[in-house]
């Protein structure tokens, strides 16, 4: 059996407080696998270089080699750069095999890691309820690259954590080469009126350029004294960062790299452990003439299309003749209990055939309830809460905006 080693690739810095914080989350890792050689190296700057971390597991008798990039996105560094130099040395050593993983991306991990920081530096222990940062503004900083996928991936996860955490308002900036730049970008995300604000470094280590971000938020801070600046801290090894590394260090050794984009058998796999069910579209077009196609739910309604006749838990409707018979009704101008919603998002869902699920931030300042009487979706319309939709039509009201009562879509 060939012995094994795991090899993390970094890109090194000019900063030695980078490199001696890589060497930690290194140490990190072979504190996880006691038994085989695990060594780092870098592509620049810094020493060992990845060629001393690959010679010292060849040293040791290592035969198979786990590499994984430590690096956060795939620009050209990891997709290039990198498996040069793996190649390279693989070719020069007869009987050494490198595999090599991926970098440690939006893993649901780094997530977590991520969120963690910025809960850190508002002082909050726990994510907080929808709601209470809605009056606070989220920057992530994101390294930046020539890489427009890899610049893309970092707006990405500042999506992924507005919408996990409820911020009002959220926005990239990148500290490289790209746009928009931290000092800038700042400036003009100020002028949005945000009086709390969140700046979220999404980086692995320090270096120049953390102490760069600082210096442009110390700088921006000190134009605008009416706004509160809360700085989170960088990544380092905490341990949802070494989660993240054993992770991409065991698919690289199981061969299993890529996603799962096989849609029906993802469906498949969840329906399986039970996380969605089968799901029977009530909106479906059914031609003229069609027969035969019935069928029934659990939730006490059935439907007939053979005859074109539909029962729901005391109302009836024959399409033949275009006739309706209710035993209730409701509507989303006036709902009847202000003490709940406009109306369950089950009730919703029997009665137009199809729902959105729910969302949790559906309240939110900017979101769906700015198209209060604007056709917006019956499915979302039902989890308003009452309050906000009074309060969403006096402001609209105010502003001598009419309703519009067209059909609502859906």
């Amino acid at each position: 059996m060939k012995k094994t080693g795991i090899m993390i690739c970094g890109h090194g810095s000019r900063s030695k407080v980078a490199g001696e914080e890589f060497g930690l989350l290194a140490k990190g890792l072979k504190a996880r696998y006691p038994h085989i050689p695990v060594e780092y190296g870098f592509l620049e700057y810094s020493s060992p270089n990845i060629h001393m971390g690959l010679d010292d597991m060849v040293a040791q008798g290592v035969e198979e080699i786990y590499a994984v990039p430590g690096m956060l996105f795939a620009a050209t560094h990891v997709k290039n750069d990198i498996p040069s130099v793996l190649t390279t040395y693989q070719q020069k050593h007869d009987g050494l095999t490198i595999h090599y993983g991926r970098e440690l991306g939006l893993h649901p991990l780094m997530i977590k890691a991520f969120e963690a920081r910025i809960l850190e530096a508002m002082d909050m222990p726990e994510a907080p309820s929808p709601g209470d940062l809605y009056d606070t503004m989220l920057v992530v900083v994101g390294r930046g690259t020539s890489d427009t996928l890899a610049n893309a991936e970092a707006a990405k996860l500042t999506r992924i954590v507005a919408e996990d955490l409820g911020f009002g308002w959220a926005e990239t900036v990148y500290s490289g080469v790209t746009f928009p730049s931290v000092g800038r970008g700042l400036e003009m995300a100020l002028k949005l009126g945000y009086k709390k604000v969140v700046v979220a470094p999404y980086f692995l280590f320090s270096g120049r350029l953390i102490t760069r971000i600082h210096n442009y938020i110390d700088h921006v801070a000190e134009q605008n004294p009416d706004v509160k600046f809360m700085t989170a801290h960088y990544l380092s090894d905490q341990a949802h960062v070494l989660d993240t590394f054993m992770a991409r260090i065991e698919e690289c050794a199981a061969g299993e790299i890529t996603d799962n984009h096989d849609l029906m058998k993802s469906f498949h796999e969840r329906l399986a452990k039970g996380e969605v069910d089968i799901h029977h579209h009530h909106a479906e077009f059914q031609p003229e003439g069609a027969e035969g196609h019935s069928h029934s739910h659990d939730h006490g309604h059935s439907h007939s299309h053979g005859e074109h006749t539909h029962t729901h838990d005391g109302h009836s409707h024959t399409h033949g003749d275009h006739s309706h018979s209710h035993g209730h009704s409701h509507s989303h101008d006036a709902p009847a209990d202000k003490n709940k919603s406009a109306g369950s998002a089950e009730e919703h869902t029997k009665a137009h055939g199809h729902s959105h699920g729910v969302y949790k931030h559906v309240a939110h300042p900017h979101g769906p309830r700015t198209m209060i009487d604007d056709n917006l979706c019956h499915c979302f319309m039902s989890q308003l809460p009452e309050a906000v939709i009074e309060e969403e039509r006096k402001l609209r009201a105010e502003r001598g905006i009419k309703p519009v009562r067209g059909e609502a879509p859906h």
